[in-house]
Protein backbone atom coordinates (compact mmCIF):
# COMPACT_ATOMS: atom_id res chain seq x y z
CA UNK A 1 0.00 0.00 0.00
CA UNK A 2 1.30 3.55 -1.02
CA UNK A 3 2.57 5.47 2.02
CA UNK A 4 -0.15 8.19 3.06
CA UNK A 5 1.32 12.06 2.24
CA UNK A 6 -2.30 13.43 3.79
CA UNK A 7 -3.86 13.42 6.78
CA UNK A 8 -7.64 11.89 7.40
CA UNK A 9 -10.00 13.30 9.66
CA UNK A 10 -13.86 11.30 9.88
CA UNK A 11 -16.61 13.83 9.25
CA UNK A 12 -19.00 11.28 11.57
CA UNK A 13 -17.13 12.67 14.56
CA UNK A 14 -18.19 16.23 13.28
CA UNK A 15 -21.86 15.23 12.63
CA UNK A 16 -22.26 12.88 15.12
CA UNK A 17 -19.48 12.73 17.89
CA UNK A 18 -19.91 14.11 21.33
CA UNK A 19 -18.53 17.75 21.64
CA UNK A 20 -14.63 16.49 22.56
CA UNK A 21 -15.03 14.69 19.29
CA UNK A 22 -16.17 17.54 17.48
CA UNK A 23 -13.76 20.07 18.66
CA UNK A 24 -10.89 17.45 18.13
CA UNK A 25 -12.20 16.98 14.52
CA UNK A 26 -12.15 21.14 13.86
CA UNK A 27 -8.32 21.38 14.95
CA UNK A 28 -7.37 18.67 12.52
CA UNK A 29 -8.74 19.83 9.89
CA UNK A 30 -7.83 23.36 10.71
CA UNK A 31 -4.05 22.07 11.16
CA UNK A 32 -4.53 19.49 8.53
CA UNK A 33 -5.28 23.03 5.83
CA UNK A 34 -2.49 24.89 7.15
CA UNK A 35 0.32 22.45 7.33
CA UNK A 36 -0.26 20.42 3.95
CA UNK A 37 -3.62 21.92 2.32
CA UNK A 38 -5.28 18.76 1.84
CA UNK A 39 -7.02 16.24 3.89
CA UNK A 40 -8.40 12.76 3.33
CA UNK A 41 -12.78 12.74 4.64
CA UNK A 42 -14.38 9.00 5.70
CA UNK A 43 -17.65 8.32 6.88
CA UNK A 44 -18.40 11.12 4.69
CA UNK A 45 -21.85 10.27 3.91
CA UNK A 46 -21.82 9.94 0.01
CA UNK A 47 -22.65 6.69 -0.77
CA UNK A 48 -20.06 4.22 -2.77
CA UNK A 49 -22.63 3.09 -4.19
CA UNK A 50 -23.33 6.17 -5.85
CA UNK A 51 -19.98 7.08 -6.71
CA UNK A 52 -19.39 3.64 -8.41
CA UNK A 53 -22.85 4.21 -10.33
CA UNK A 54 -21.57 7.97 -11.68
CA UNK A 55 -18.14 6.76 -12.67
CA UNK A 56 -20.19 4.05 -14.54
CA UNK A 57 -21.98 6.73 -16.41
CA UNK A 58 -18.93 8.55 -16.80
CA UNK A 59 -16.98 6.30 -18.47
CA UNK A 60 -19.97 5.26 -20.94
CA UNK A 61 -20.23 9.11 -21.94
CA UNK A 62 -16.62 9.34 -22.91
CA UNK A 63 -16.64 6.46 -24.63
CA UNK A 64 -18.80 7.67 -27.42
CA UNK A 65 -17.70 8.94 -30.34
CA UNK A 66 -15.73 12.29 -30.42
CA UNK A 67 -18.78 14.09 -32.96
CA UNK A 68 -21.75 12.76 -30.65
CA UNK A 69 -20.00 14.57 -27.55
CA UNK A 70 -19.68 17.58 -29.52
CA UNK A 71 -23.69 17.52 -29.27
CA UNK A 72 -23.52 18.41 -25.63
CA UNK A 73 -20.94 21.16 -25.98
CA UNK A 74 -22.50 24.61 -25.09
CA UNK A 75 -19.80 26.98 -26.03
CA UNK A 76 -21.99 30.10 -24.74
CA UNK A 77 -22.09 28.69 -20.93
CA UNK A 78 -18.69 29.27 -20.50
CA UNK A 79 -18.23 25.11 -20.32
CA UNK A 80 -20.23 25.80 -17.26
CA UNK A 81 -22.62 23.13 -18.36
CA UNK A 82 -22.03 20.24 -20.47
CA UNK A 83 -19.26 18.71 -22.53
CA UNK A 84 -15.67 20.68 -22.88
CA UNK A 85 -13.63 19.23 -25.40
CA UNK A 86 -10.27 18.06 -25.38
CA UNK A 87 -7.11 20.63 -25.70
CA UNK A 88 -9.72 23.58 -24.12
CA UNK A 89 -9.09 24.16 -20.67
CA UNK A 90 -5.46 25.41 -19.43
CA UNK A 91 -4.12 26.27 -16.46
CA UNK A 92 -4.14 30.12 -15.98
CA UNK A 93 0.07 30.53 -16.12
CA UNK A 94 0.02 28.25 -18.85
CA UNK A 95 -0.98 28.69 -22.87
CA UNK A 96 -0.62 24.99 -22.82
CA UNK A 97 -3.90 22.96 -22.68
CA UNK A 98 -4.44 20.41 -20.53
CA UNK A 99 -4.73 16.33 -21.69
CA UNK A 100 -8.14 16.09 -20.93
CA UNK A 101 -11.79 16.57 -21.78
CA UNK A 102 -14.65 17.13 -19.03
CA UNK A 103 -18.67 16.98 -18.69
CA UNK A 104 -19.78 19.93 -15.77
CA UNK A 105 -23.33 19.86 -14.17
CA UNK A 106 -24.31 22.79 -12.24
CA UNK A 107 -26.92 23.85 -9.72
CA UNK A 108 -30.74 23.16 -10.80
CA UNK A 109 -33.84 25.38 -8.99
CA UNK A 110 -37.26 25.64 -9.94
CA UNK A 111 -38.23 27.70 -13.34
CA UNK A 112 -39.84 30.36 -11.36
CA UNK A 113 -36.86 30.55 -8.85
CA UNK A 114 -35.37 34.12 -8.32
CA UNK A 115 -31.94 32.99 -9.34
CA UNK A 116 -32.78 30.88 -11.94
CA UNK A 117 -32.01 33.35 -14.82
CA UNK A 118 -28.00 32.49 -13.32
CA UNK A 119 -28.34 28.87 -13.73
CA UNK A 120 -28.82 27.50 -17.18
CA UNK A 121 -30.69 23.75 -17.96
CA UNK A 122 -27.76 21.00 -17.17
CA UNK A 123 -27.63 18.90 -20.43
CA UNK A 124 -29.48 16.18 -20.67
CA UNK A 125 -27.48 13.06 -22.77
CA UNK A 126 -29.36 10.85 -24.94
CA UNK A 127 -26.88 8.34 -25.30
CA UNK A 128 -25.92 7.78 -21.68
CA UNK A 129 -29.66 7.81 -20.25
CA UNK A 130 -28.73 7.79 -16.39
CA UNK A 131 -25.33 10.10 -16.63
CA UNK A 132 -27.31 13.09 -15.58
CA UNK A 133 -29.85 11.77 -12.96
CA UNK A 134 -27.07 10.53 -11.20
CA UNK A 135 -24.72 13.34 -11.34
CA UNK A 136 -27.49 15.45 -10.02
CA UNK A 137 -27.99 12.81 -7.37
CA UNK A 138 -23.90 12.52 -6.76
CA UNK A 139 -24.27 16.47 -6.34
CA UNK A 140 -26.84 17.26 -3.71
CA UNK A 141 -24.61 14.28 -1.42
CA UNK A 142 -21.18 16.24 -2.25
CA UNK A 143 -23.36 19.63 -1.32
CA UNK A 144 -24.70 18.19 1.96
CA UNK A 145 -20.78 16.62 2.89
CA UNK A 146 -19.60 19.74 1.55
CA UNK A 147 -21.59 22.28 4.28
CA UNK A 148 -20.64 19.81 7.29
CA UNK A 149 -17.01 20.75 6.49
CA UNK A 150 -17.50 24.18 6.12
CA UNK A 151 -19.76 24.49 9.39
CA UNK A 152 -16.27 22.95 10.80
CA UNK A 153 -14.06 25.35 8.58
CA UNK A 154 -15.96 28.10 10.21
CA UNK A 155 -15.94 27.21 13.68
CA UNK A 156 -11.88 26.83 12.77
CA UNK A 157 -11.89 30.91 11.73
CA UNK A 158 -14.04 31.91 14.98
CA UNK A 159 -17.40 32.70 12.83
CA UNK A 160 -20.74 31.65 13.92
CA UNK A 161 -20.46 28.16 12.75
CA UNK A 162 -23.43 28.83 10.35
CA UNK A 163 -21.45 31.52 8.46
CA UNK A 164 -21.47 29.82 5.47
CA UNK A 165 -25.09 28.20 5.32
CA UNK A 166 -26.63 30.40 3.51
CA UNK A 167 -24.32 31.30 0.98
CA UNK A 168 -23.86 28.09 -0.20
CA UNK A 169 -27.43 27.02 -0.07
CA UNK A 170 -28.70 27.39 -4.15
CA UNK A 171 -25.15 28.09 -4.82
CA UNK A 172 -22.90 28.26 -7.64
CA UNK A 173 -20.97 24.56 -7.21
CA UNK A 174 -20.31 22.61 -10.16
CA UNK A 175 -19.95 18.52 -10.24
CA UNK A 176 -17.06 17.83 -13.00
CA UNK A 177 -16.62 14.25 -14.46
CA UNK A 178 -12.95 14.37 -16.08
CA UNK A 179 -11.65 12.06 -18.55
CA UNK A 180 -7.67 11.89 -19.36
CA UNK A 181 -7.57 9.62 -22.51
CA UNK A 182 -4.72 7.02 -23.19
CA UNK A 183 -1.46 9.10 -24.18
CA UNK A 184 -0.80 8.41 -27.34
CA UNK A 185 2.49 10.42 -28.78
CA UNK A 186 4.72 11.92 -26.74
CA UNK A 187 2.86 14.73 -25.49
CA UNK A 188 4.45 18.25 -26.75
CA UNK A 189 5.14 19.86 -23.12
CA UNK A 190 1.39 19.12 -21.88
CA UNK A 191 0.54 17.43 -18.50
CA UNK A 192 -2.88 15.97 -17.95
CA UNK A 193 -3.55 18.77 -15.83
CA UNK A 194 -0.86 21.96 -15.19
CA UNK A 195 -0.25 23.39 -11.42
CA UNK A 196 -3.27 24.78 -10.56
CA UNK A 197 -5.19 25.94 -7.50
CA UNK A 198 -9.07 25.95 -7.37
CA UNK A 199 -11.06 28.55 -7.71
CA UNK A 200 -13.89 27.78 -5.31
CA UNK A 201 -14.38 27.92 -1.60
CA UNK A 202 -13.47 24.21 -1.04
CA UNK A 203 -13.21 21.07 -3.61
CA UNK A 204 -13.96 17.49 -2.85
CA UNK A 205 -13.02 14.42 -4.92
CA UNK A 206 -13.65 11.12 -5.32
CA UNK A 207 -10.54 9.10 -5.59
CA UNK A 208 -9.61 8.95 -9.27
CA UNK A 209 -9.10 5.71 -11.43
CA UNK A 210 -5.57 6.14 -11.95
CA UNK A 211 -2.70 7.97 -9.88
CA UNK A 212 -1.03 10.83 -10.98
CA UNK A 213 -2.49 13.75 -8.69
CA UNK A 214 0.18 15.69 -7.01
CA UNK A 215 0.20 18.61 -4.04
CA UNK A 216 3.08 20.92 -3.90
CA UNK A 217 3.72 21.17 -0.23
CA UNK A 218 4.52 23.95 1.92
CA UNK A 219 8.63 22.93 1.48
CA UNK A 220 7.64 23.65 -2.25
CA UNK A 221 8.34 19.90 -2.80
CA UNK A 222 5.29 17.82 -5.26
CA UNK A 223 4.02 14.96 -2.91
CA UNK A 224 1.78 12.48 -4.48
CA UNK A 225 -1.81 12.04 -3.02
CA UNK A 226 -3.11 8.67 -2.35
CA UNK A 227 -6.12 8.66 -0.77
CA UNK A 228 -7.93 4.96 0.41
CA UNK A 229 -10.51 4.05 -1.84
CA UNK A 230 -13.46 5.03 1.05
CA UNK A 231 -12.00 8.73 1.20
CA UNK A 232 -12.83 12.30 -0.46
CA UNK A 233 -9.85 14.42 -0.24
CA UNK A 234 -10.46 18.03 0.32
CA UNK A 235 -8.83 20.97 -0.56
CA UNK A 236 -8.73 25.00 0.03
CA UNK A 237 -9.42 26.98 -2.83
CA UNK A 238 -8.87 30.50 -3.78
CA UNK A 239 -12.10 31.83 -2.65
CA UNK A 240 -11.90 30.90 0.83
CA UNK A 241 -8.24 31.68 0.45
CA UNK A 242 -9.55 35.32 -0.61
CA UNK A 243 -12.17 35.31 2.26
CA UNK A 244 -9.33 34.88 4.80
CA UNK A 245 -6.80 37.00 3.27
CA UNK A 246 -4.69 33.98 3.10
CA UNK A 247 -4.69 32.40 6.55
CA UNK A 248 -6.56 29.14 4.79
CA UNK A 249 -3.89 29.18 1.50
CA UNK A 250 -5.56 27.49 -1.83
CA UNK A 251 -3.68 24.10 -2.33
CA UNK A 252 -1.38 24.01 -5.75
CA UNK A 253 -1.99 21.12 -7.55
CA UNK A 254 -1.21 19.06 -10.53
CA UNK A 255 -2.50 15.62 -12.35
CA UNK A 256 0.97 14.12 -14.09
CA UNK A 257 1.38 12.15 -16.80
CA UNK A 258 1.95 8.03 -15.98
CA UNK A 259 5.51 6.26 -16.47
CA UNK A 260 5.23 5.56 -20.52
CA UNK A 261 4.62 2.17 -19.56
CA UNK A 262 0.91 2.99 -18.66
CA UNK A 263 0.22 5.51 -21.33
CA UNK A 264 -2.34 3.16 -22.55
CA UNK A 265 -4.74 3.63 -19.07
CA UNK A 266 -7.25 6.51 -19.01
CA UNK A 267 -7.62 8.16 -15.87
CA UNK A 268 -10.98 9.31 -14.90
CA UNK A 269 -11.78 12.10 -12.14
CA UNK A 270 -14.60 13.42 -10.41
CA UNK A 271 -14.36 16.56 -8.33
CA UNK A 272 -17.02 18.66 -7.04
CA UNK A 273 -16.30 22.60 -7.07
CA UNK A 274 -18.27 23.48 -3.82
CA UNK A 275 -19.05 27.43 -4.73
CA UNK A 276 -21.42 29.91 -3.12
CA UNK A 277 -23.99 32.11 -4.48
CA UNK A 278 -22.63 34.70 -7.08
CA UNK A 279 -23.79 37.72 -4.54
CA UNK A 280 -21.40 36.66 -2.03
CA UNK A 281 -19.06 39.56 -0.68
CA UNK A 282 -15.66 37.78 -0.89
CA UNK A 283 -13.98 41.13 1.15
CA UNK A 284 -11.41 39.75 2.98
CA UNK A 285 -12.60 38.98 6.92
CA UNK A 286 -12.23 41.61 9.46
CA UNK A 287 -10.11 39.17 11.79
CA UNK A 288 -7.82 38.02 8.97
CA UNK A 289 -6.59 41.99 8.67
CA UNK A 290 -3.73 43.61 9.87
CA UNK A 291 -1.72 46.13 9.35
CA UNK A 292 1.47 44.01 8.30
CA UNK A 293 -1.16 42.20 5.98
CA UNK A 294 -2.70 44.20 2.81
CA UNK A 295 -6.15 42.75 1.88
CA UNK A 296 -7.01 41.69 -1.41
CA UNK A 297 -9.79 44.40 -3.09
CA UNK A 298 -13.15 43.76 -2.91
CA UNK A 299 -14.71 41.63 -5.05
CA UNK A 300 -17.76 39.36 -5.33
CA UNK A 301 -17.57 35.70 -5.90
CA UNK A 302 -19.45 35.44 -9.36
CA UNK A 303 -17.00 38.55 -10.16
CA UNK A 304 -14.22 36.71 -9.15
CA UNK A 305 -15.92 33.28 -11.09
CA UNK A 306 -15.98 35.56 -14.23
CA UNK A 307 -12.24 36.67 -13.71
CA UNK A 308 -10.78 33.77 -13.41
CA UNK A 309 -13.00 31.67 -16.03
CA UNK A 310 -11.23 34.14 -18.75
CA UNK A 311 -8.08 33.66 -17.40
CA UNK A 312 -8.36 29.36 -18.05
CA UNK A 313 -9.62 29.99 -21.41
CA UNK A 314 -13.46 28.84 -20.83
CA UNK A 315 -14.69 32.13 -21.24
CA UNK A 316 -13.56 34.61 -23.92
Amino acid sequence: MAKRTIPVVDLSKFTAGTTTEKKAFVKKLGDAFHEIGFVGVKNHGVSQQLIDDFYAASKAFFALSTDLKENYRKPELAGQRGYTSFGTEHAKQSKVADLKEFFQIGQTVPANHPLKAQYPDNVEVAEAADFLRLGVELYRAFEKSGGHLLEAIAIHLELDRNYFNGHIEEGNSILRAIHYPPIRQEPKSAIRAEQHEDINLITLLVGASAGGLQLLNMADEWMPITPEEDEIVINVGDMLQRLTNDYLKSTTHRVVNPPKAEWHKPRLSIPFFLHPKSNMDLTCLAKCVTEATPDYAPITAGEYLDERLREIGLKK
